[in-house]
């Protein structure tokens, strides 16, 4: 098992691919997905990285903006 800060760590690296990848498959640029969202655009591209912890109110702006659930977003975290 991965010490407590780096399993931390690839956690949101992962959440922020699954963002990624959803934003993509939507066909959104950063921005695009930024307005949508009501984020700005840079924390957005710093979620993607996995340099951000979310607040949970940024989640489920998120996840409403990609139309999914917030279990969604975390699929394949443990």
């Amino acid at each position: 098992m991965l010490p407590m800060m780096e399993h931390e760590a690839k956690a949101l690296k992962l959440l922020g691919q699954n963002i990624r990848k959803l934003r993509r498959d939507m066909g959104l640029s950063q921005e695009e997905f930024a307005h949508r969202a009501d984020i700005d655009r840079s924390y957005i591209g710093q979620i993607e990285r996995g340099e951000r912890n979310i607040a949970f109110v940024n989640t489920l702006k998120i996840a409403r903006a990609l139309g999914v659930k917030v279990s969604y977003l975390t699929d394949g975290i443990e």
